[in-house]
């Protein structure tokens, strides 16, 4: 059983009932769920992931102590400790004061303030620009089995819609850097001999074109590790995920160069023509380099636009 259906069993034995029937008072305040960190709130998880922070449990999530004081926090704390400690041949883990760091009693405000520094999900530009988006991608990951307060939908909806302007500068960033280890860097340093910093390239170039498939398709990418996995569940360009793991994963010996290279500049052209599609771009060449500098050149807010444009990668 995966860990999200896990989860949602695990409420619907024995969370919901112990509300409805404890705390029917609290309900129109509470959102639940399961989100956050750890590969099961992604719908990664496998049988490998139950060896650490595998377990039944859910997520309640409360508005600030205005709404719900810390007495009647405290006490849904005692209850949720108080449900059964093994479900699906699973045991619950002890939890500490307040939840634990992935389930139990949360205050909404304290969950968003601890992925993205703001409690309410509004973001000023430059955090927008320096927010890694692995913690963008689980604040907003999972699923919520009710939200009847709405607070929890409202934040996580306000999260989503990433500026575009935002979007423009950090994917025009990766495109140059795609650009200049890709396209530039890696056949110059196999020329010098240098056969490590040529794969530090291949690197790079990976790196970055991961980074600006996910921009192109509006979705943050999580936690290096599960990139791959994310890469292949995109309904755009996710066929470059294998085309990147033969990059990775294949040498630098003179008969792999080649084919090396070709594949690069078919992962390239694969991103422009979507950057193309999507009217990203007003450049008409194979030159990575231009078109970061034609996206960037279209960002409407002008200060944002003068910025370094590497300054949000």
């Amino acid at each position: 059983m995966k860990g999200l259906e896990l989860s949602r069993a695990y409420f619907e034995e024995y969370g919901r009932p112990m509300l409805e029937r404890d705390f029917p008072q609290l309900l129109p305040f509470l959102a639940a769920g399961l989100t956050g960190s750890g590969s099961e709130c992604f719908g990664f998880d496998d049988n490998i992931s139950q060896d650490h922070d595998f377990e039944p449990g859910f997520c309640l999530f409360l508005p600030g102590e205005d709404i719900v004081d810390r007495r009647t926090a405290f006490l849904l704390e005692r209850a949720y400790a108080k449900l059964p400690k093994e479900f699906c041949s699973l045991k619950r883990s002890l939890l500490q004061p307040v939840g634990g760091s992935r389930h139990g009693v949360i205050r909404t405000g304290d969950f968003f303030k601890e992925k993205t520094g703001t409690p309410d999900g509004i973001l000023s530009t430059e955090a927008w620009l320096t927010l890694p988006d692995q913690y963008l991608a689980e604040a907003t990951n999972g699923e919520l089995y009710f939200d009847n307060y709405g607070e929890m939908t409202k934040i996580r909806k306000r999260l989503m819609q990433r500026p575009e302007d935002v979007k423009k500068k950090k994917l025009a960033g990766h495109l140059l850097l795609m650009a200049q280890s890709g396209q530039y860097n890696y056949r110059r340093c196999l020329k010098h001999g240098e056969n490590a910093a040529a794969q530090l390239s291949v690197f790079e170039f990976v790196r970055n074109a991961a980074a600006a498939i996910f921009l192109l398709n509006d979705a943050y990418q999580p936690y290096y590790k599960w990139t791959f996995r994310a890469l292949r569940m995109l309904p755009k360009l996710s066929i470059e995920a294998e085309l990147m793991e033969y990059l990775l994963c294949s040498d630098n010996e003179p008969a792999s160069t080649e084919e090396k290279t070709k594949v690069i500049e078919e992962i390239a052209s694969d991103v422009i023509d979507e950057l193309m599609n999507q009217k990203l771009t007003q450049a008409i060449c194979t030159d990575l380099e231009k078109h970061a500098n034609s996206v960037n050149d279209s960002i409407a807010d002008g200060q944002l636009r003068n910025l370094n444009i590497l300054a949000a990668v």
